[in-house]
């Protein structure tokens, strides 16, 4: 019903903030890669996590997705803090940080297991990731996006028209799902604490959960056999 409804606001939320088109995703994208601010890009966080756990692959997986829960909540609860839950600006500025923390945590993952980020192919594959198994499969199903992350990543050929329409879908996708958050958090928008903490709890859930599927999804590429 959210995701649904969600949909519907979807457009008006677009239209609040006319810069929020689909380039965003791939902005996101290129920074969590290269890094941003205070976080590392995803090559050093990948290393660094492989190190903490003694190179032991699934764990440090494990401990990319915690550290990411975390980091959600925190810019979550940032910009839901102080009534902007209710404010048509809080979306974009909302989508475009959880999108940052996706994709790099993403992003990581998919180096941890051994593909190429600065392959197009994995690139649309971790931006598919963005929007779950369930709406992926809907996606698919609805032949609106090709084929699962995993597939994408290890694709025979790049398909360069296939990049804006991933980039396309996925926005619209991620728009939908904060603007029906939006519908379920505005019981608390005369109480700005409270509107806080439920996006802090809906964004580190969202964020465990797309780290979930883009751990079963992009697995380890097989090595190639002389």
């Amino acid at each position: 019903m959210a995701l649904s409804l969600g949909r519907q606001l979807a457009p008006r939320a677009i239209s609040a903030a006319p810069g929020l088109t689909a380039s965003f995703v791939r902005e996101a994208l290129q920074r969590a890669i290269h890094g941003a601010g205070p976080l590392p890009g995803a090559v050093r966080a990948a290393e660094s996590a492989l190190r903490g756990q003694g190179g032991d692959v699934d764990k440090a997986v494990r401990a990319v997705i915690d550290d990411h829960v975390r980091y959600a909540g925190a810019q979550g609860f940032l910009t839901n803090v102080g009534g902007l839950v209710t404010a048509a600006v809080a979306i974009p500025t909302n989508v475009a940080g959880l999108a940052l923390v996706q994709c790099r945590m993403i992003a990581v993952i998919a180096h941890l297991r051994g593909h190429d980020l600065d392959d197009p192919r994995v690139r649309n594959a971790v931006i598919t990731c963005l929007i779950g198994g369930e709406d992926v499969d809907k996606l698919v199903g609805q032949r609106k996006l090709p084929a699962p992350p995993m597939a994408l990543a290890t694709a025979p050929v790049h398909d360069p028209d296939l990049d804006k329409v991933i980039a396309a879908e996925v926005t619209a996708a991620i728009i939908a799902g904060v603007a029906g958050k939006r519908l379920a958090t505005t019981v608390g928008r005369r109480v700005p604490v409270v509107g806080g903490l439920v996006g802090l709890g809906a964004d580190g859930w969202a964020t465990w959960r797309v780290g979930r599927y883009a751990a079963g999804e992009l697995l380890a590429r097989p090595r190639a056999h002389g």
